[in-house]
């Protein structure tokens, strides 16, 4: 039988949410210093997954935007006129 993992998947935004919590918690709270270490370590952690997540999010849409602005293989050439009356955008 196999083992289920303990550990729990976290959205972004709840481990966010998480860490603002520890940072809330810390900076008000009078904790012992173990305790001060455990939130610390944790957040370490959180901060870790949120940066993975995000580097993770950017290569995605790096790769929607290039994916979105090459032009099709099979696409004809435009036409490149010299007509000097022509008004030409792009």
């Amino acid at each position: 039988m196999p083992k289920k993992s303990s550990k729990k998947e976290f959205t972004f935004e709840e481990a966010v949410t998480e860490l603002e919590e520890i940072v809330v918690s810390m900076e008000e709270d009078q904790l012992p210093l173990q305790v001060l270490i455990d939130k610390f370590e944790r957040g370490a952690k959180l901060h870790k997954d949120c940066e993975t997540f995000l580097i993770s999010a950017k290569k995605r849409l790096e790769v929607i935007a290039n994916d979105v602005t090459e032009k099709p293989a099979d696409s004809p050439p435009q036409s490149l006129s010299n007509d000097d009356d022509e008004i030409r955008l792009f």
